[in-house]
């Protein structure tokens, strides 16, 4: 009671009558406290903590220098450090060009605020550390600086990716204007029309919501939370209704301020705060390995 009291900011007695109300069950934990990483409905085929720790100390400094390399180096880790899974009959961080995408969203973020990029030298150097925390540490302001490009209108971004990709064929670092070139071709791929069997024009969907995804995934390690894939209930007594959390909204700091949900009998995304949604037990996957 008095650790939910300080972390909500509500008197012991308000906080007392809000964990009766939730009934809450042993492991379980109301959405304002606690972190869930790589959830353990998404175990199949995906990391865990403990399986990114047993690496090797050279694989680890091969993702890290990877990790370090922005736009598109940073891009391809997150993707291949948060992969696709599926939970509850919804597929979570896919989609087909997602890295590309991820990587013209830091371009953006990198253009329009250029002062919350590490600068080089001292993101080589934290990269020979083989530790990733230690990366997304320097990268803290500009990963949090792209996930808010997200929240703005789909067509805003695209004119937004449109001026950092120009902006970028004209960096004075040659490794930029080649991403930018590179990232260019996907960039067509993914807004030129082609035609669906019917002989009608259409335009692939783009992969917002995995990026989205991989994005919330990260700022957790960090801010504390749970990552999409997170099973959850609302609170109340039985019969339970359980849904996973499907994105987070965030302020400019801090942990999510709200979550995106789909319950199992009505997968329509309704918000949410993190006060009024139950953690399951043992969210966080204990999985001592990638299956692949």
């Amino acid at each position: 009671m008095r650790a939910h009291a300080a972390q909500t900011g509500v008197a012991y007695s308000v906080a007392a009558r809000q964990l009766a109300a939730a009934g809450l069950s042993p492991g379980e934990t109301l959405g304002n406290a606690g972190r869930t990483v790589y959830p353990a409905a998404l175990a199949g085929g995906r990391w865990s903590i403990v399986a990114r720790e047993e690496r090797t100390p050279a694989d680890k400094l091969s993702t890290t220098r990877t990790g370090a390399r922005l736009p598109a180096g940073r891009a391809r880790h997150l993707t291949d450090r948060f992969p696709p899974g599926e939970a509850a009959g919804i597929v979570f961080y896919d989609g087909e060009l997602r890295a590309e995408l991820l990587a013209m969203v830091y371009l953006v973020a990198a253009h329009e605020a250029p002062g919350l990029v590490p600068p080089p030298l001292d993101l080589s150097w934290t990269a020979e550390l083989g530790e990733e925390t230690a990366v997304d540490t320097a990268c803290a302001d500009l990963d949090r600086a792209a996930r808010a490009v997200l929240d703005d209108r789909a067509a805003q971004r695209w004119h937004r990716i449109d001026a950092a990709l120009t902006a970028a064929q004209h960096h004075n670092e040659p490794a930029i204007r080649y991403a930018a070139d590179l990232l260019t071709l996907a960039h067509r791929r993914l807004t030129t029309p082609t035609e669906d069997p019917a002989g009608e024009p259409q335009v692939r969907p783009a992969p917002w919501r995995g990026v989205r995804q991989t994005l919330d995934a990260l700022l957790v390690v960090a801010e504390d939370g749970h990552a999409p894939g997170t099973r959850i209930r609302l609170p109340g007594k039985a019969p339970h209704r359980e849904g996973t959390v499907t994105g987070a909204h965030w302020a400019a700091a801090g942990a999510p301020i709200a979550y995106d949900i789909a319950l199992d009998d009505d997968p329509t995304t309704r918000t949410v705060l993190p006060p009024d949604m139950v953690v399951l037990p043992a969210q966080e996957s204990d999985a001592p390995a990638l299956t692949y």
